[in-house]
């Protein structure tokens, strides 16, 4: 009698499993297209909507100065948190080496219209002529 041997295991297989590599890619995509824009603004408020917006690309920019009031009333200067009688000394310190000497506002739609006038009133100390308020462009 005759021993059967099988040469099944001696076959080497040398293709390489792309799908898990794809699918963690995806995966990271994904995340990184959710966590992109968060990044921009260091503080969450919620715009106002605008119809006339004017797209101010220069906000967006990290060395721009902008100024933020959130929805309980509190203020800050990029993403530090400052108080209203300190706004002015400070963006005075962060234009002083600028040539474009203009702050953007972001103001919460639902913020104390006091603390807002009070911030607006603190970046005007400052020397600012030009002051940029961000909106939403509502989606139509």
């Amino acid at each position: 009698m005759a021993q059967a041997s099988r040469d099944v295991g001696k076959q080497v297989n040398s293709d390489i499993n792309v799908t898990p590599m794809v699918d963690v890619m995806l995966v990271l995509l994904i995340i990184f297209m959710v966590v992109t824009p968060m990044l921009n603004n260091k503080v969450n408020v919620e715009l106002p909507p605008s119809t006339a917006a004017v797209i101010m690309e220069d906000a967006n920019k990290e060395d721009s100065v902008v100024v933020a009031v959130t929805r309980d009333g509190r203020t800050f200067l990029g993403g530090d948190a400052v108080s209203a009688d300190d706004l002015g000394p400070k963006i005075t310190a962060k234009l002083e080496n600028k040539t474009d000497k203009r702050v953007y506002f972001r103001g919460d739609q639902r913020a104390n219209y006091g603390k807002v006038m009070a911030a607006v009133d603190g970046i005007r100390t400052a020397g600012v002529s030009q002051l940029g308020m961000l909106a939403e462009k509502p989606l139509i």
